[in-house]
């Protein structure tokens, strides 16, 4: 049995939660509104008087399986998105390297030899935290974990950090793995 998928979900004051025709979910809050469809395969229960939300299955095929820790949690990170938000933080560690943002674009100077202007979704706050002293940081929230990580990610890979200077664009926290350069031929 999934641990995680047998546990219900609590929803908070201020958020409704809606089920409609083939597991078509429909989360809302004051921040925004969430849709998603999750397999026909799992039972998705709504228990107004509690407002608990658990995820079953009839079948245990490997696949279903698989499935409902999955589709639990993906339920919970809605929840928690439009209660609480989501926030990650990507770091620019390298000589010159600099991020500007006017609106959803975000300026980035990454030692190529033209700028980088990348354009965020309207779904996903964006700042550039530039402060004297400290490497440039992009700030990046959404109610949308998903789409988040998907953002940050496309941001990081731009720069990826190289192992032996650590250079690059990493998350906040980040541990870059780093690789001993070259030595002297020994005579």
């Amino acid at each position: 049995m999934s641990r995680i998928g047998n546990l219900p979900i609590i929803l908070p004051e201020g958020i409704e939660f809606t089920i409609s025709e083939g597991n078509n979910i429909t989360i809302k809050s004051s921040k925004g509104e969430l849709t998603k469809v999750f397999s026909q395969d799992l039972k998705i229960i709504y228990n107004q008087e509690s407002r608990e939300i658990s995820v079953s299955r009839d079948s245990n095929n490997k696949n279903i399986r698989a499935l409902h820790g999955l589709t639990r949690q993906l339920l919970f990170n809605m929840v928690v998105g439009l209660d609480k938000g989501f926030v990650k933080e990507l770091e620019l560690v390298g000589v010159g390297y600099r991020a500007n943002c006017q609106g959803q674009k975000l300026e980035l100077t990454l030692g190529y030899s033209h700028n980088i202007i990348f354009e965020i979704p309207k779904e996903v706050k964006v700042e550039a935290i530039n402060e004297k002293g400290s490497n440039p940081r992009i700030k990046l929230s959404s109610s949308d974990n998903e789409l988040l990580g998907l953002v940050a990610a496309k941001i990081r890979s731009l720069r990826k950090p190289e192992p032996y200077k650590g250079k690059g664009v990493r998350y906040v926290g980040e541990q870059i793995r780093r690789k001993a350069g070259k030595t002297a031929a020994a005579k």
